[in-house]
């Protein structure tokens, strides 16, 4: 539920421009969410978010990336959930800690890779469609650097 209410977060906040916690947590009530401020401020807190003001003057929240422009967020469940990988053509076959293939999938989807079309998720393996051959072993080897930091 956490991590669904965390992929919701970062949804919302992508979408529209939240400015505060309160805000934040109509949002996700409306969605089926049933928070507290205070389940938010650590929401908040866990994933890192930052505020940044707009052209108008207002602040919104946004999540912090690296320098890479990824997600500190995401890059941390795919180390978390991430065993091995191997390729069948431009099929990326990635096995994960039981129970962690979907977490890493949606990792995966919001780090943006164009070179992957769509993942789809079991309970410890995912299978993402690549553009190419070639565009599989380039994601690899971006997977690599991302979970040896």
């Amino acid at each position: 539920m956490k991590l669904e209410r965390h992929s919701k977060i970062v949804e919302l906040i992508g979408k529209y421009e939240i400015e505060t916690q309160e805000e934040l947590a109509e949002y996700l009530n409306r969605e089926g969410f049933n928070v507290t401020q205070a389940t938010v401020s650590r929401d908040i807190r866990e994933l890192k978010l930052s505020k940044v003001q707009m052209e108008n003057g207002k602040q919104r929240y946004v999540v912090f990336q690296n320098k890479e422009g990824y997600s500190e967020k995401y890059i941390r469940i795919l180390k978390d959930g991430f065993l091995s990988m191997d390729m069948a053509q431009n099929i990326l076959v990635i096995k994960t800690v039981e129970g962690m293939a979907m977490a890493v999938a949606a990792a995966l989807d919001a780090i943006h890779f164009h070179e992957i079309v769509g993942c789809v998720a079991g309970d410890n393996a995912i299978l993402c469609a690549v553009r190419s051959v070639d565009d599989t072993i380039i994601v690899m080897d971006k997977i690599k650097k991302l979970i040896a930091g």
